[in-house]
């Protein structure tokens, strides 16, 4: 068991922790690198960043951190590293990071997740001209991040609350939706799903956990500084608005205390050099337990709908919101969503068309022995490819690139049949050229008394050993149809020149063998038709399978939407028994329309259960629709 007892509270053991850096650190970017440059207040995206989030295919655990210059923002981000350095931290009141800097670093307690921590430049340096990049920097990290890190000195007061005057701001920074929302704070759940858990640590922290009288948790003492002022002057409801944003916005909150790392001057200027046992031991602890808790339950970066977020889209997201506060727009959720999806499921139509690819020239072997063989294959392929695609792709608008998918399939399920085809077809005539050769080269001893009956039993033996030859593939009738063709007129050389027989006995021949081109002929037709028929059963099956792969994957986005209203609502319930209880009953009236609507959708998805599949079932004459899209006309009630 660690010092803090961490068996008890269900955080890791801080040896587990460092056991998971030595592996993490060994894998990891090396250094921080600028993701956002700041210079002369225009923002730019490091496009060397940009690649590094390229290059990561897991889900990312998004780690920022704000605050006023100079409060020791690097110091916590590089425990969070696992080092005592990385993210500079400077000695001097200049502050030393400029823009926000990424470390990307895999996951030391989650495999497979890569952790990506982003260090911003101080709030509120004396050096800039104006402070609206504040604004944006303030902003984008709430943007970018799955836990929000608000650090601040001594205590949270009505000054450090005022310092926090950024958090007002976000409704004018940032839409939900492509159209304006003039209701501001009072529609926060549309801002609440993409926003990310907040945590505010409170540095160099000297007083007593108590609260008349009674000794609080961190937790309790911020929940006590977020409690509305009663009253209407001004200044108190200006003084409100960041509390009462802090609530809306971040339902998810905790708090963390810190002594004074040292009070030694000397050692404080240069902490990255510090020994552990030099620090104090409060502050010790402290730092344990933050890095602990976030290490425990930062969550994967998630978007609306549970979109997963991987490195490679963090980077899309990035460059997206920056684009547009460089633009002069304010950067709209929904529309980020739409690009990187956009981004996105261009990439997982390429991901699934080349699995599709893959798996077939794997599995395939030209010529394949009949047709029903290549057309099990290709439907195994495209059900694969299909999840695939459905496992990388979100919000297909408009089917745009299901289709693009599926012609895609169809074009290179096309060409394999005709590849397939060329296959047979040169193997066979390969094989008939081999097997008649001594065959052709003496055709000329047929013509002697009895050369039919001889010519008859050498074709025979060629046709017997053809057969006979393994995988032969879906033109061997036809090749050896075309073979026939060609030897009739021999044949009937060879028949008219044959004096062993009567004239009788040549028209029996003649009728004969006109017989059995007719009868050869009519096996070809029913051998293409059966092919069509296989063709047309081959696709009906992939639509039946493929169906059904979306269907589930409906279902399961429909039961993520009724969980996450779920979830708002009961933060929206909180949030109104908290006001009551604080005696802000206006307030809490307020939320009471908000609410209602949250329970009139879940209701609304719960009742569309059987009609949902009913939708799909009307609008999915063929593979040609889009998963979100019908969820969202279901979730609007749209019958």
């Amino acid at each position: 068991m660690c010092s803090l007892g961490c068996r008890v509270c269900g955080w890791p053991d801080v040896y587990e922790i460092r056991l998971g850096w030595q592996v993490a650190m060994a894998q990891s970017q090396t250094a921080p690198i600028c993701l956002v440059e700041n210079h002369n207040e225009q923002l730019t995206v490091n496009q060397k960043a940009i690649e590094i989030l390229d290059r990561i295919s897991q889900p990312v655990v998004v780690v920022a951190i704000v605050g006023l210059y100079r409060t020791g923002k690097s110091y916590l981000m590089n425990c969070l590293a696992g080092q005592n350095n990385g993210f500079p931290l400077g000695s001097t009141v200049q502050s030393q990071t400029k823009g926000i800097w990424m470390w990307c670093l895999p996951h030391p307690t989650k495999p497979e997740h890569t952790l990506v921590l982003l260090d911003t430049e101080g709030l509120g340096d004396v050096e800039k001209g104006n402070t609206k990049s504040d604004s944006w920097i303030f902003a984008l990290s709430v943007l970018l991040s799955s836990t929000f890190i608000y650090n601040s000195m001594h205590t949270i007061n009505h000054q450090a609350l005022e310092q926090l005057y950024y958090v007002t701001e976000l409704t004018e920074l940032i839409r939900a939706k492509s159209s304006p929302n003039p209701d501001g704070i009072k529609n926060s759940t549309e801002f609440v799903s993409f926003f990310p858990d907040f945590v505010w640590a409170v540095r160099d922290f000297t007083l007593e956990l108590k609260l008349n009288g009674e000794e609080i948790t961190s937790d309790g003492y911020l929940e006590n500084a977020l409690k509305l002022i009663p009253g209407n002057h001004p200044k108190i409801q200006a003084s409100n608005l960041s509390r009462e944003c802090i609530r809306c916005f971040f339902p998810n909150r905790k708090c963390f205390v810190f002594d004074w790392p040292t009070h030694d001057k000397e050692l404080l200027q240069k902490l990255e050099t510090v020994s552990e046992d030099q620090l104090d031991p409060k502050f010790r602890e402290g730092t344990k337990a933050f890095v602990s808790y976030i290490l425990t339950y930062a969550k994967i970066k998630t978007l609306r709908e549970g979109i997963k977020v991987t490195g490679n889209r963090l980077g899309t997201l990035v460059t997206t919101y920056v684009d547009a506060i460089n633009s002069g727009a304010v950067p709209c959720l929904d529309d980020a969503v739409t690009t990187l999806a956009q981004h996105e499921n261009s990439a997982a139509v390429q991901k699934a068309a080349d699995h599709y690819s893959e798996q077939m020239a794997q599995r395939l072997r030209l010529p394949t022995d009949t047709l029903q063989e290549l057309l099990d294959v290709h439907t195994a392929c495209e059900k694969e490819a299909i999840a695939v695609f459905l496992e990388h792709s979100f919000k297909d608008e408009n089917q745009q690139f299901l289709k693009e998918l599926v012609d895609l399939i169809a074009e290179k399920k096309e060409l394999s049949l005709l590849k397939n085809e060329e296959a047979s077809d040169k193997y066979c005539k390969e094989e008939l050229d081999r097997l008649s050769k001594d065959f052709m080269e003496n055709i000329s001893a047929f013509s002697v008394p009895g050369g039919h009956r001889l010519y008859m039993d050498m074709r025979e033996k060629i046709e017997h050993d053809y057969w006979q030859l393994p995988r032969k593939g879906v033109k061997a009738s036809e090749v050896f149809q075309s073979f026939l063709q060609s030897q009739a007129i021999i044949e009937s050389s060879i028949l008219q020149a044959d004096t062993a027989l009567t004239a009788g006995e040549k028209a029996i021949a003649e009728e004969r063998a006109q017989k059995e081109a007719a009868e050869k002929e009519q096996e070809l037709l029913i051998q293409k038709q059966k092919e069509q028929q296989e063709l047309m059963e081959a696709q009906e099956k992939s639509h039946k399978e493929n169906l059904e792969q979306l269907r589930k994957k409906l279902e399961q986005e429909r039961e993520q939407l009724i969980e996450d209203l779920n979830m708002t609502l009961e933060k929206q319930l909180q949030d109104q028994k908290a006001f009551l209880e604080e005696g802000f009953n206006k307030k809490a009236e307020e939320m009471n329309e908000e609410i209602q609507r949250l329970r009139r959708n879940i209701e609304d998805m719960k009742q569309k259960k059987v009609s949902f599949v009913d939708l799909i079932a009307r609008e999915c004459a063929s593979l040609f629709f889009s998963p979100i899209s019908l969820i969202e006309r279901v979730a609007r009630g749209i019958d």
